[in-house]
């Protein structure tokens, strides 16, 4: 798995150092950051094929740095935490972790998480073949990529996660809090507005008239449903 590029985030300089000095001789094209914020400029510039998270951190903690990493990305993230309990690593898991290190922890096997990690999520990306057709709607499960009337959309992850969680279901209603649960985990407060945000950006991109819309419609009280 040499060559793939990582971005390394823990305010323990000294620790962060060490890592990356590690995986550089390991073959891995390193990038570190010491803060949330900074790493999330650091994300958007380099796009690293993986981001090996600390929770703690001064600021912006670990949790909100991956919710928002994963409002637009779907790159793999390994969390680093101290913290053992089933209520954090579930919370992680919910927020789209794909793997979880507590504290201490050897080089050998944050180098074996990182590989087998990087190994399974391109594996998936390459077994992914569904394709979700609703009426003039594709959805390209495998390809990550939506076409209206054969005209490509242009859809951030998130607005990708929502439109292909409601046309895998097509004419079904979703609740608020499934559709809140498929983009970005149950532990995000501000995902109930945020969902209502993202329904109206889906809509600019796929209805004729989006004050007016036939496909994307709201089910008053509950949720929202796409139409064959």
């Amino acid at each position: 798995m040499a060559g793939e590029k990582l971005l390394i985030v823990d305010d323990d300089t000294t620790l962060l150092r060490f890592l990356t000095d590690y995986l550089v001789q390991e073959g891995f094209v390193v990038q570190s950051a010491d803060r949330g914020q900074a790493a999330l400029r650091l994300f958007y510039e380099a796009r690293p094929d993986l981001v090996v998270l600390d929770v703690m951190m001064p600021g912006m903690d670990g949790w909100e740095v991956c919710a928002r990493l994963r409002e637009l990305s779907e790159t793999p993230v390994i969390l680093l935490t101290a913290k053992t309990s089933e209520a954090d690593k579930l919370r992680g898991f919910r927020l789209g972790v794909d793997d979880y290190i507590t504290k201490p922890f050897s080089l050998a096997e944050l180098r074996a998480r990182v590989r087998a990690v990087l190994s399974r999520t391109s594996g998936q990306r390459a077994e992914q073949g569904s394709v979700l057709e609703v009426g003039s709607l594709r959805v390209d499960l495998g390809r990550r990529e939506a076409t209206l009337e054969g005209r490509p959309l242009d859809l951030t992850p998130t607005e990708f996660r929502l439109l292909a969680a409601l046309a895998a279901k097509p004419g079904q209603a979703l609740s608020q809090a499934q559709l809140v649960e498929e983009a970005w985990g149950a532990y995000r407060q501000e995902a109930g507005s945020a969902l209502r945000r993202y329904i109206w950006f889906l809509r600019q991109k796929i209805e004729s008239d989006p004050e007016k819309p036939t496909r994307l419609l709201t089910v008053r009280g509950y949720g929202y449903r796409l139409e064959p």
